[in-house]
């Protein structure tokens, strides 16, 4: 039976955005930064999706003399309107000292710029152009059951090649996480901790160590499985993980027990490599997190680290993987992903 999907206008969270919807899934995404803010699974009525417990704010409204309680460095205006999945481009991580000065955010200018969204069949499009590095952004979304279907393009508009970070920044919340109970599976192998402490005194994992994954090394000399969410009163930490070479595809899925809600995203291996693991679990202080928020980032992309652009570049590679992309000057590149969410007892074997 074929289900009829149509986009509709809405408001979001005090956001403007487009859904579309099935009989299994519900689809949001926000004009302003694109940012897929819900991937609702209708029969559970679960979003595994974070949505911050701040009120949201759209980028173009955003005044750092005026808002101070998103902070007041180069990732408040991100902070206040971040949500679910949003695409980090041209870098991942924060920008220079320079290019802060010059206005630049946090994950680049894909998660603050306006999107013009349209239907397109079974689902939506969404474009929107990059000034300062002159790329313009596609992404089309459909809908397959109780699967949402990814068609990304980036397309270099300027006559010089260019080196660009390119990450899916995937962020689940509660309710879907449940502290010492929700579990995690990736095709990962190799992986290693960020190397500055991501938590100071709160975070829990060695910087800089290297590991097989998923067992981490922790300050204290012990092993974090990171395939289950922790049940500390507060902590927080980055790693990355290499994926497996010898699979052409890549995963991570999320399972809670108490809900019977598997969620997951699957992409080419070639064209994100790396799976970033961002843990936020009541550690952060500063506005506008106010020791408030538990959160989970599995972050799919192109370069290992949130280290933005002088240093990805200077890193290179990682285990002998690339850790950024090239888009060639007047050319465009295009990559699929796609993610899921569906009841189940527990994860689907073999993996």
């Amino acid at each position: 039976m074929i289900c009829s999907v149509t986009m509709v206008r809405t408001e979001y969270r005090d956001r403007r955005a487009a859904q579309v919807e099935n009989a299994e899934v519900r689809v949001t995404v926000l004009e302003q930064g694109g940012h897929v803010a819900q991937i609702l699974h209708k029969a559970s009525g679960v979003n595994p999706l974070w949505t911050p417990p701040w009120p949201s704010l759209e980028p173009a409204s955003f005044d750092p003399a005026k808002h101070s309680e998103y902070g007041g460095d180069a990732e408040s205006k991100l902070l206040a309107g971040i949500m679910g999945h949003n695409l980090c481009l041209d870098i991942f991580g924060g920008p220079s000292a320079e290019e802060a000065a010059a206005g630049l955010t946090v994950h680049g200018e894909a998660s603050i710029a306006p999107y013009q969204m349209e239907a397109d069949g079974d689902g939506l499009v969404a474009r929107a152009f990059l000034p300062e590095a002159r790329l313009k952004v596609e992404r089309r979304i459909r809908l397959s059951g109780d699967t949402v279907r990814f068609a990304e393009s980036v397309e270099n508009v300027s006559a010089t090649d260019r080196p660009v970070g390119w990450t899916q920044h995937v962020t689940l919340g509660p309710p879907f996480l449940v502290k010492g109970a929700t579990q995690f599976r990736a095709s990962g192998a190799r992986s290693k901790v960020f190397e500055q402490d991501f938590a100071g005194e709160k975070g829990f994992l060695k910087p800089g160590a290297e590991f097989d994954w998923p067992l981490a090394p922790r300050k204290d000399g012990s092993v974090q499985d990171l395939q289950i969410l922790t049940d500390a009163p507060s902590s927080g930490g980055f790693s990355t993980t290499l994926m497996d070479p010898r699979r052409e595809a890549a995963y991570f899925l999320a399972f809670t027990p108490s809900l019977g809600v598997l969620f997951g995203y699957e992409w080419k291996r070639a064209d994100f490599p790396w799976l970033g693991i961002w843990q936020e679990n009541f550690s952060r202080e500063a506005p506008p997190w106010g020791g408030k928020t538990l959160t989970i980032g599995m972050e799919f992309g192109a370069s290992p680290m949130p280290e933005g652009r002088r240093a990805m570049i200077e890193r290179g590679h990682m285990f002998g993987t690339p850790g950024f992309r090239w888009i060639p000057a007047r050319s465009k590149v295009e990559v699929e992903y796609q993610a899921f969410v569906r009841k189940t007892s527990g994860f689907p074997e073999p993996l």
